[in-house]
């Protein structure tokens, strides 16, 4: 008979359980793989980016109302408008006083000639100003909305400024709203002897709440049972899918395109039940169709922005820069002794022209995003090289989109 010492049974012990987890290890690899390998299999689910239609589309007759109104600020700092510069300050400050009982005479006591007393204020702590706000849809009187005041003079800043009371008319010449309060200047500045360092703009500031709504606006939502709906962008494959997700949460024959960009509604003629359909109506999620290729060039930044439908096809593009340099200096003209000649100034200017080579290059087609933005770095051009490297390629034909300068 054999004896087994106890360490090696030990041993054989151990073994035996790491080969079991190793078994079960490699099975549940192999199940693991399996599961990724049928995932692989399965075609790739296109991710859905709907959007709720309130963000596609806006309900006609539901919209903003621009104000705008003239007026003054007082209390500045000694920052106020020149009169001497901006004579419609201190007739307006005139006019105002007028109006609430203080006349101003229009010639000094005690002159002989005509000369205009108004002409001789020195103001330094008013400016006049423009009044601009957005009368919101269904705004009712007493309630405040936010102005803007810019200035309209030379005053060099409206810091600790309040504004008078200012009528907000419309385009209609009605007033609609009346503005007065303290204003609100984002921007800081201080300037000494000559210097002067500023941050942001003091011409303009804002006052929260600072008109009151004297006349509301009449807003017809509804005529005959029937309201329309305005796309935000024109396209005839999003009007046809939102016609589809309004018949389809609401019945056949709720919505109808009218065009590729109005949808005409069948709406209940209830003002309260009106108000619960289109809470519902803008709630509803609909895909929009992708967007047309387009590629937006600022020329007075120089960026340029593309979306992702813009395609390349196979080109080449040959682009050098060409740079004119003029340098001026002044050349001293010294006339002889005893000639009774002058010494005369002149300026002599040198003008130098140089254009680089550019090479020709093959720029390969792209059929995304990442294609066309890895072309074009490899031209190694700047945005404003890119600006008209981008025009030609459209006149060309050979880039797959659509250009707007802005």
């Amino acid at each position: 008979m054999r004896t087994v010492s106890p360490r090696r049974a030990a041993g054989a012990v151990i073994t035996a359980g790491f080969a079991a987890a190793f078994a079960t290890a490699s099975r549940a690899g192999r199940a693991l793989a399996f599961i990724a390998l049928a995932c692989a299999a399965l075609p790739a689910a296109t991710p859905a980016h709907a959007e709720r239609l309130k963000d596609l589309a806006q309900i006609q007759g539901v919209r903003d109302n621009p104000l705008i109104g003239y007026g003054l600020v007082v209390g500045l700092d000694g920052t106020g408008d020149q009169t001497t510069q901006t004579p419609f300050t201190t007739q307006t400050l005139a006019n105002m006083l007028a109006n609430l009982g203080i006349s101003i005479n229009n010639q000094a006591a005690g002159s002989s000639n005509s000369q205009s007393t108004l002409s001789n204020i020195q103001l330094k702590n008013v400016a006049a100003v423009m009044v601009t706000a957005v009368l919101p849809p269904f705004a009712r009187p007493g309630e405040a909305i936010d102005v803007t005041v810019s200035s309209l003079g030379n005053a060099r800043s409206l810091r600790g400024g309040t504004l008078l009371l200012t009528p907000l008319k419309g385009a209609d010449g009605q007033v609609y709203a009346l503005g007065q309060g303290n204003l609100a200047v984002g921007g800081a500045g201080a300037s000494a002897n000559g210097s002067r360092v500023q941050v942001n703009t003091l011409a303009a500031g804002r006052i929260a709440s600072g008109a009151i709504v004297e006349r509301a606006v009449p807003t017809s939502v509804s005529q005959a049972g029937t309201m329309q709906l305005d796309l935000n962008d024109m396209d005839y494959d999003t009007t046809q899918r939102v016609v589809a997700a309004v018949n389809n949460a609401f019945g056949s024959g709720t919505a109808t395109a009218l065009d590729g960009r109005t949808i005409q509604l069948r709406a209940p003629a209830d003002p309260q039940q009106q108000v619960s359909f289109m809470a519902q109506l803008q709630n509803l999620d609909v895909r929009p169709a992708q967007a047309a290729a387009k590629v937006i060039l600022n020329a007075r930044t120089g960026s340029i922005v593309m979306n992702q439908m813009v395609t390349l096809q196979n080109c080449a593009v040959a682009h050098g820069n060409l740079s004119v340099v003029i340098n001026t200096q002044p050349v001293v003209s010294q006339p002889g002794a005893f000639s009774n000649g002058r010494t005369v100034v002149a300026q002599q200017s040198q003008i130098q022209m140089k254009q680089d080579n550019g090479a020709l290059k093959l720029v390969n087609a792209g059929a995304n995003l990442a294609d066309v933005v890895k072309a074009l770095n490899a031209l190694g051009a700047t945005p404003a090289d890119l600006m008209s490297i981008l025009q030609a390629m459209k006149a060309a034909g050979a880039l797959r989109a659509d250009l707007e300068i802005i």
